[in-house]
């Protein structure tokens, strides 16, 4: 047999293993919470491009974790929807290869659109004079293509090292989707090179994005106690502390999931733990951008006073 011949043409995501009763109940909970997803960062996304006051480096990076949050979810949570109400919860071997591919696109493009928003803050707050100069349209495209090409090659890699693997079985994933962990427990072949380069990466885009992060925002809170006018320290503090909102919901999450020790978590609550930072994180991201964010509000309400008739 040749190591990468391919045994399984299709598995079973096992899910929450609860009864149907409770089963349909999270599929409107979760419906409910995928459509506020997709509306709250429809409608932040249709601001941004509808409001020239919003033309900003800000809202472009604001703009770009509205799409990897749409994506994130989309990638995942449709089918977990439809095994929620089908009795075989089927998925075919290439679409579930698919899915573990996009899944970690998004992540790792998440991580880095949050980087590249903890540094526009400190530009703005640590060097206003400059921010314009420093933060021009084309350091900002560089910086944003730049985070979606790494996101793929990073993602390619872990594909490439995947499918080189002979799956044989078992047919079964004892998860809410496919998850490269998951995945990797239905080959019948070493899978050490495999988690080690998963690990090394779960590092790199996690513990060395959330260090940048923390130094940028260690210098904005110096910055902001800097600040004389009582008004603009308030701004800028309210700024600043949605994302740092954000930050610890999504870093917090996915590192107990990746860099915790395996013994430390039941499968049940790595779950709970994915379902949160891939739908509960991308729907709350709108809200407390939107919610402490005085300039969205504004432009919600100047959209919504044009569209009045007269």
């Amino acid at each position: 047999m040749e190591r990468n011949q391919t045994w399984i043409t299709e598995v079973i995501l096992l899910g929450f293993q609860v009864d149907r009763a409770l089963e349909l109940f999270l599929f409107g909970f979760f419906l409910l919470f995928y459509s506020f997803t997709l509306m709250g960062n429809g409608i932040i996304l249709g601001l941004i491009c509808l409001d020239s006051r919003l033309h900003t480096p800000m809202y472009f990076f604001l703009s770009q974790l509205g799409i990897v949050d749409m994506s994130y979810a989309s990638c995942t949570v449709p089918k977990m929807l439809v095994n929620l109400v089908m009795h075989k919860k089927i998925i075919s071997f290439a679409p579930c290869i698919l899915q573990t591919f996009l899944y970690m696109v998004f992540a790792v493009a998440e991580c880095m659109i949050l980087v590249v928003m903890s540094y526009d803050r400190y530009v703005a707050i640590c060097h206003p004079l400059q921010y314009s100069l420093i933060m021009s349209w084309r350091v900002c495209t560089i910086l944003v293509v730049s985070s979606w090409v790494f996101c793929f090659l990073l993602s390619l890699v872990h594909l490439v090292l995947m499918l080189r693997l002979p799956f044989c079985g078992p047919h079964e994933i004892n998860h809410i989707f496919c998850e490269v962990l998951s995945v990797l427990k239905l080959a019948c072949a070493d899978t050490r090179l495999n988690e080690v380069v998963i690990f090394g990466a779960c590092v790199f885009i996690l513990v060395g994005p959330l260090c940048l992060v923390l130094g940028s925002y260690s210098r904005i809170l110096l910055a902001i106690l800097n600040i004389r006018s009582g008004e603009g320290r308030r701004k800028a503090f309210s700024t600043c502390s949605s994302h740092l909102c954000v930050v610890g919901l999504f870093f917090g999450g996915a590192m107990i999931v990746y860099l915790a020790p395996k013994s430390s978590h039941s499968q049940e609550q790595r779950k709970i733990l994915s379902l949160f930072y891939s739908l509960f994180n991308p729907m709350l991201n709108p809200l407390i951008y939107s919610l402490r964010n005085t300039e969205v509000k504004g432009a919600l309400w100047r959209i919504l006073w044009k569209q009045r008739p007269m």
